[in-house]
């Protein structure tokens, strides 16, 4: 299993810190509670029924043609690969690691790729996976640009895969609307902008006929009834998406101006979490956690990736717990 932010109690064994005296900055998740409706008991007594019209709903927020249900956008992650013959996949590096992996553990011949090296290598790709914006490095790419990957890639009948799991603050960017086109694939989560990372829902949006190939690889009920209940509730509350949207702006920028007063400056990131190099990255991180402040270590990349702080508390707990760890951090 690939290690993922989130692990909050085994940074608690680790650092011998309860779980409850911890601020978990380490995943890219809202931290507004969404609103979950009352769920009616017979959603957990009848299997899930697929005619609720959650595809429609998607359509609409997403403003794609046709959209499956998934059981978050892991699924259909694990699942793409399986529906290729063996292909020359390149992902779009650094990113979530996931993709790479279930490309190779199908079979397939995987290469890393970066953006400078794209345009002389996507000529031998069958298939191109792009998240946008990038986790962790909060790096968007424009929809120009992918479309003129995607028409190079679907003249050879290739995919291009774009993991658009935190796009909903900047729906303008999507390429939901276009995923008419063959060869188009974009995943969708309503774990992160949602703040619904338990749900596991997510959605793929692409032509119906790559989703009806999806869709009897994932199998029936793939999706629980609570989850599609809950689901229906929250893409349908527009007036709270809109206030979410602007929320997670406010607080991106917040916390970029947080980081910048504390010395780490010059970084990037999107509207669920800011991104940071530095050559002292991984003596902040534990600096950070022996103060129980959790954030996500990229050791490879030099890099630290902050969430959301929600609360006031929490806020004033971060900078005072940065400031301890920038004076400590040589």
């Amino acid at each position: 299993m690939l290690e993922h932010g989130g692990r909050l109690r085994e940074a608690a064994l680790r650092f011998k810190r309860p779980v409850e005296q911890w601020l978990d900055l380490s995943t890219g998740i809202a931290p507004f509670a969404w609103p979950v409706p009352a769920l009616p008991q017979s959603i957990w007594q009848r299997l899930p029924e697929t005619d609720d019209n959650l595809s429609g709903v998607a359509c609409d927020y997403y403003g794609a043609p046709a959209a499956l249900p998934v059981a978050g956008s892991q699924a259909a992650i694990q699942a793409l690969p399986l529906l290729r013959a063996n292909s020359r996949v390149g992902v779009l590096e650094p990113t979530y690691a996931e993709h790479t992996e279930a490309w190779r553990r199908a079979g397939h011949a995987v290469r890393s790729v970066t953006q400078a090296e794209l345009p002389q290598l996507l000529g031998e790709l069958d298939v191109l996976v792009v998240v946008n914006p990038n986790n962790p490095t909060g790096r968007r790419l424009d929809a120009e640009q992918l479309l003129g990957w995607h028409a190079e890639l679907a003249a050879r009948a290739g995919w291009l895969v774009v993991d658009e799991a935190f796009m909903d603050v900047t729906p303008e960017h999507s390429l939901g609307g276009y995923t008419d086109r063959a060869g188009l694939i974009v995943l969708r989560s309503l774990g992160k902008f949602f703040g619904l990372a338990g749900v596991r829902l997510g959605f793929a949006l692409a032509q119906p006929a790559l989703l009806n190939e999806l869709e009897q690889q994932l199998g029936p009920w793939a999706v629980s009834g609570p989850a599609r209940a809950v689901g229906l509730a929250a893409l349908l509350d527009a007036g709270t998406q809109q206030l979410w949207r602007y929320r997670l702006r406010a607080a991106s920028e917040r916390l970029d101006a947080l980081l910048a007063r504390a010395g780490l400056s010059g970084g990037a990131g999107c509207a669920l979490f800011q991104w940071r190099e530095s050559e002292c990255a991984e003596r902040i991180y534990l600096n950070l956690a022996r103060q129980g402040v959790l954030v996500r270590l990229f050791p490879a990349l030099n890099g630290l990736r902050f969430g959301l702080p929600h609360h006031q508390r929490d806020w004033e707990r971060l900078e005072q717990a940065l400031n301890t760890s920038m004076r400590q951090r040589k």
